[in-house]
């Protein structure tokens, strides 16, 4: 199945990663309907950076996948929805976790809903890393045990059980995609590479970070991206799970270091309490192992220092590019 001329919905399409998709979609020919959850500023996030010409090929819909008639709508006629829409900033989720539960629980019930009512041919579901918590070993496939040690993870180990249900219970086309950190242009400072990128950028005298012991798999956007894109037509991956990572892990500390190196400058680091996860909370190593997704002819092509080298040329070139973090994609 090509996407080219394909109808298809991307859920989220305003957050981090679900603007170079969208991006990505519309230049691999796809026919895409971007949703965007609703906000009073009227603006449409990320989108409002892609390229003129990529954004007047968008239909860009406003709404919310906790409104189920909503969705059933902008669904209808799609071919393919990439579900990306979802609350995502940990520390939210430890004052809020209900509404982390609603959100990305419910939320993608209605759009599985919504995917069986009008038939679509595929649903692309977006899991996280987060789901496997500390490593037993490494580095993880998709056979490690789930564990929740944040309320965030607890709400997307239920969206994937929820996909799980649907696909053997009403044989919904769904594949879960379970990307690692990754990290890129337009990425919000709730993340580690652009809070570490954009203190540099900024002239900080040092550095603010939390723990810099947790060892992260990152990767670049565009892989992350061309991972959603290949799996939506992949023959084959009906009903699995697929990791997307690097398999190399890096610590906090190392990863500060060799964004230093990339940016010019070297500061000392500060560990604030205040940036640290509760303790049973932490994850303290995620490390991919990517085989099945390799095996379906997907690879990662950017490695961490390229990654970082065009995030610093993105974000030294546009210094609030390091938008304050949004709580919902």
């Amino acid at each position: 199945m090509s996407l080219d001329g394909r109808r298809v919905l991307v859920t989220g399409a305003g957050g981090f990663i679900g603007s170079h998709l969208s991006d990505a979609l519309v230049r691999a020919g796809a026919r895409v309907t971007a949703l965007t959850h609703y906000s009073s500023r009227e603006d449409d996030a990320n989108l409002d950076a892609l390229p003129a010409e990529v954004r007047a090929q968008l239909e860009i819909v406003r709404g919310d996948i906790l409104d189920t008639h909503a969705i059933r709508r902008v669904s209808k006629g799609r071919d393919v929805i990439f579900h990306l829409a979802a609350q995502i900033a940990i520390p939210y989720s430890y004052q809020s976790p209900q509404i982390f539960l609603e959100t990305n629980a419910r939320g993608t019930m209605n759009v599985l809903e919504a995917a069986l009512a009008n038939d679509v041919a595929r649903v692309l579901h977006t899991s996280t890393s987060e789901v496997y918590g500390t490593a037993q070993y490494t580095p993880i496939d998709e056979r490690h045990p789930l564990q929740a040690q944040s309320p965030y993870a607890a709400s997307k180990i239920a969206a994937d059980k929820i996909a799980e249900s649907f696909h053997r219970s009403y044989d919904v086309p769904v594949v879960t995609v379970r990307p690692f950190n990754t990290f890129g242009p337009r990425q919000s400072s709730r993340a580690i590479v652009p809070t570490i990128l954009g203190q540099l950028a900024g002239g900080a005298p040092r550095l603010r970070l939390g723990s810099l012991d947790p060892v992260r798999d990152l990767n670049f956007v565009s892989d992350t991206v061309a991972g959603f894109v290949h799996l939506a037509t992949a023959e084959g991956v009906v009903g699995e799970e697929f990791n997307l990572g690097s398999g190399v892990g890096v610590s906090v500390g190392e990863l500060a270091g060799r964004a230093m190196a990339v940016a010019g400058r070297e500061l000392p680091i500060d560990c604030e309490t205040t940036r640290l996860r509760p303790t049973k909370s932490e994850v303290m190593a995620l490390v991919c192992d990517s085989a099945r997704a390799r095996a379906t002819g997907w690879r990662p092509r950017v490695d961490l220092d390229e990654g970082l080298r065009l995030t610093w040329v993105h974000i030294s070139a546009n210094p609030s590019a390091v938008r304050t973090a949004e709580f919902r994609a």
